[in-house]
């Protein structure tokens, strides 16, 4: 198939994104596909044939755990089975063919560098095994920060064997290392209160969000963290927050702290998604809460403690 421009593939990822903001299942769906199709414009705009060797170019962050919203930024990277001169320049080169692509589509690129286009993202399997060691190793604030958004990689090109060996390289040193696990849980310890000691919404006092609740912060990222936490004590290859929260529930006694969480995160993606309109990706992280019904602003409180809640039971659990 002959794709004829990134601005063809943007055009119509905004116009599916448009029609399917309210699913935020379906809403994935969208963007793993524009996301493939920027793929497949670059391997052709490369013009060096087919990739040399097996691969996977994976999505991580919010598309790896297939938890984008309407508006999302660029996180991702890749692993190649064998280095050599030509598929390090090869996979090098299609590494920043596929972030500039990106951009144009509409995923700005990340300001955290997470992308194909650096090198520390762009390896061989022996490379990503170095590097993966000298994290875990190392286990600094930026290596545990790395080693946490790689756990989120999921493939959307090439052989997803590659990043689950990448994976188990990663569960058997933290098995045979338990003082990791505490270092990624001081890594994420600290989360930004939502509900007051009265029982009100904290929002934001000033500046242009005035009156808003910050959904990434105080709500996501105690959700996120925990479960994937969770998910690495365990082994588990799965990247969504949903299905790391269904498969843990079948297994470890976690069913009973577990069993709201899954039904408030859910809740919280729809809302999430309501902010179709918001004009930046920072802004998608923002819900008024004036805008809010009593019901509304309830149900938030409700999801806002159960998250928290859950990040205390991981963090107990970690740490003793």
């Amino acid at each position: 198939m002959q794709l004829r421009s990134y601005e063809t593939i943007k055009n119509d990822k905004d116009e599916k994104v448009k029609a399917n903001f309210s699913d935020p299942f379906r809403l994935n769906e969208c963007h793993d596909e524009a996301m493939g199709m920027v793929f497949n414009l670059a391997v052709q705009r490369l013009n060096k044939g087919e990739p040399p060797c097996e691969f996977s170019w994976f999505v991580t962050g919010s598309g790896g755990r297939f938890e984008q919203g309407p508006i999302s930024d660029q996180d991702h990277g890749i692993v190649y089975a064998t280095s050599n001169r030509s598929n390090d320049d090869y996979f090098s080169e299609l590494g920043k063919e596929i972030s500039l692509g990106l951009n144009i589509v509409g995923y700005p690129y990340c300001q955290g560098n997470v992308m194909s286009s650096n090198p520390l993202w762009c390896k061989s399997l022996d490379g990503w095994k170095q590097q993966l060691q000298a994290w875990m190793k190392e286990a600094s604030w930026e290596s545990v920060r790395n080693l946490q958004i790689f756990y989120d990689a999921r493939t959307l090109k090439g052989d997803d064997f590659l990043v689950r060996d990448l994976k188990d390289v990663f569960y058997e040193y933290q098995k045979q290392h338990p003082s990791l696990l505490k270092r990624f849980m001081e890594n994420v310890k600290h989360i930004k209160n939502g509900v007051g000691p009265l029982g009100q919404l904290i929002v934001e006092e000033h500046g242009t969000k005035e009156g808003s609740i910050n959904l990434k912060y105080t709500a996501f990222l105690p959700y996120v963290n925990a479960v994937r936490l969770l998910a690495i004590k365990e082994g588990l290859y799965e990247t969504s927050t949903i299905e790391r929260m269904n498969r843990l529930a079948r297994m470890n006694g976690y069913n009973p702290v577990l069993r709201e969480s899954r039904k408030y995160f859910m809740t919280l993606l729809k809302y999430r998604n309501s902010l179709y309109k918001a004009e930046t990706y920072d802004d998608t992280h923002y819900l008024s809460v004036k805008e809010l019904s009593k019901e509304e602003k309830k149900e938030i409180k409700r999801i806002l403690k159960d998250g928290k809640k859950l990040h205390h039971y991981v963090s107990n659990l970690l740490m003793r």
